[in-house]
Formats: structure tokens, sequence, C-alpha cells
């Protein structure tokens, strides 16, 4: 009977050792684990071009310092316009982030006392470039820094078998009118009349026939 016992109070003190092992590991991990799901991750910022202006569909985060209830991120209206507690409607469409950052801190200091308002880009949907045709990938790509129409093809998957490489097009909107800008691909990409490879502005079309 007594040995019994012995085997008894041995289970028990091993059962117990594992039990605080496993307390002991959930200490040290679950603050870790708690701090891991409690800090957020910061939000996206767009790469911006430095002659980026503000276009619709663009998201913007304004920050406004000690003013949660103001700051937010906002997309601007295809009118131009956001629209902020408090503020109401401001114009953004064709203003650096740094104007925009200006005019809300003009706008905000007739009904606060202390203004501090940062304007950051999250997302740019307003510098498009688009290409059709006998691409791999055709459609619209974002235009975030400076890109050629060589560079634009190899993007969008390069150019399938049928596709005329000699006969590619590049229309652009300037002024209101339309200008045809030819692109020879098998030149280009030997070498030759590399003044066809133009960089590319918001909005230009690549056209693959």
């Amino acid at each position: 009977m007594w040995r019994a016992e012995r085997v008894f109070v041995a289970l028990a003190l091993v059962a117990g050792t594992a039990a605080a092992t496993a307390v002991a590991a959930q200490e040290r991990t679950a603050p870790g684990a708690a701090a891991a799901s409690a800090v957020a991750a910061p939000p996206a910022v767009a790469p911006v071009p430095d002659d980026y202006l503000i276009g619709p569909d663009d998201v913007l985060g304004v920050v406004f310092w000690r003013e949660p209830d103001m700051s937010g991120d906002v997309t601007v209206r295809p009118d131009g316009k956001i629209t902020l507690p408090l503020i109401g409607e401001v114009k953004a469409v064709g203003l650096k982030p740094e104007a925009l950052r200006e005019q809300l801190q003009a706008s905000a200091g007739r009904y606060l006392t202390e203004v501090n308002v940062n304007v950051v880009v999250r997302q740019i949907h307003s510098r498009q470039v688009f290409i059709t045709g006998e691409v791999a990938k055709p459609g619209a790509y974002p235009l975030t820094g400076p890109h050629t129409v060589l560079q634009l093809i190899a993007v969008a998957g390069g150019l399938t078998e049928y596709a005329q490489g000699e006969k590619i097009t590049l229309m652009r909107n300037e002024t209101g009118r339309t200008r045809v800008l030819r692109f020879d691909y098998k030149k280009v990409s030997k070498g030759i009349k590399l003044d066809q490879n133009v960089q590319l502005q918001p909005g230009d079309t690549v056209v693959v026939p």
C-alpha cells in the first residue's frame, strides 16, 4: 500500500511540474502575442513621383495632430474635391500634397487654436497608362515613376506571337488633341531608333496591332 502511495505522489508531482511548465510558457509568449496583435501595421504610403499632382480617385491620408475625429483617409472625388469634418469640401485636384497641407492648415485654423496637419499619399489611381492589343497582359498600369514604352511592354508580359511589333503606336492627349507616335519594337530592342522609346505620361495608350 505504501508503495502504491509513493507511485501516486510521484505521478502527481510529474503532472504538477508539466502544468507549471505549460503555464510558464504561456506567460512568456502571451505578452508578445498580445503586443503583436495590439500593434497594427502602419498604413501604406504610395511612392510619389517628383512631378505628382493630386488627381481623381487618389487616396490621401489626412492626419490632424491631437484631432483623431478629423483625421482619416479620403478619396478624391471625380469633381476634384475631398470632404473633411468641420472644414467641409476642399479642392485637391491639381495640387501637390504640400500645397494641400498648407490649405488645410489655413482652413482648420479658423476652428482650432492649435493646428498641425499632415497629408500623405496612400494610393495613386489618377496616374495610369494603358496598353492594348497583342500583349500578354493588356490593361491599365499605374505610372508611379519614369517608364518608357519598352518598359511598359515588358511589364505587360511582352508581345504575343502574332504582334506586329514594327507598327506599334503611342496615343497621347495634348491640349485636347490626340497625338500619335510611332514605335518600332524590333528596331528599338536592337538599339536602333531609340528616340521612339519615349517616357510615358499619365493617360498614354500604347496600341500593339
